[in-house]
């Protein structure tokens, strides 16, 4: 195994063992922190989100927590640092690594639809929630996807969700959250018909 492959193996580990702390003791830290915890809050959702911890602990979290005023736009910032601090580290350490593999003809399609058109997998990827940020964040730079169309795929991608997310947890604190659970299914289901798409439409050479 080489150091890079150990060094995720590690980091899933520790994401795997470490607990992630419950609302009651967010709110002891909220009580400690006062106006600094919100941006606490937020930088540790970055940093912690780049590990397979689930996305979803913190944005619900932050729906209880902070206004969806505070919440959504917060979560989705935080969102675009931890897949950046994933994908830069990825890409850089194992890009390379992958080349003989990206050359197979098998994969070499799959790659060129990705570095033509990976806004659109991505991107629907992003919006069906079953599908995990990590793996997304760990499999995308491994292609030759720019990174610019993953950043802005990701963002707009995870935004409907996030906000449904958001809006979920702050109803649910007054009793009601069932407009945000359809809504989230129906973005799944646009999610799922843009990757049906993306499969079935054809990718222009490159001149």
């Amino acid at each position: 195994m080489t150091a890079w492959a150990a060094a995720v193996v590690l980091v899933i580990i520790v994401a795997t063992l470490v607990p992630t702390p419950g609302l009651e003791q967010l709110r002891d830290w909220a009580a400690h922190l006062g106006p600094w915890f919100p941006v606490a809050f937020f930088t540790a959702y970055a940093v912690v989100t780049v590990t397979p911890v689930p996305r979803s602990t913190f944005t619900y979290s932050a729906a209880v927590l902070f206004t969806p005023a505070v919440a959504i736009p917060c979560s989705l910032v935080a969102t675009g640092v931890a897949a950046t601090l994933a994908f830069v580290g990825i890409r850089r350490l194992g890009h390379e690594r992958t080349a003989a593999l990206r050359a197979d003809p098998r994969v070499a399609s799959i790659d060129a639809r990705l570095r033509r058109r990976g806004w659109l997998s991505v991107g629907s990827l992003r919006l069906v929630p079953a599908v995990p940020f990590s793996v997304v964040n760990y499999a995308a730079p491994l292609t030759s996807i720019p990174y610019p169309q993953f950043l802005l795929a990701t963002l707009i991608g995870s935004a409907p969700g996030t906000v449904a997310a958001v809006l979920l947890g702050h109803s649910l604190t007054e009793g009601d959250g069932v407009a945000a659970l359809w809504a989230t299914g129906g973005f799944a289901a646009v999610g799922l018909v843009g990757m049906v798409l993306d499969a079935k439409l054809p990718v222009r050479p490159v001149r």
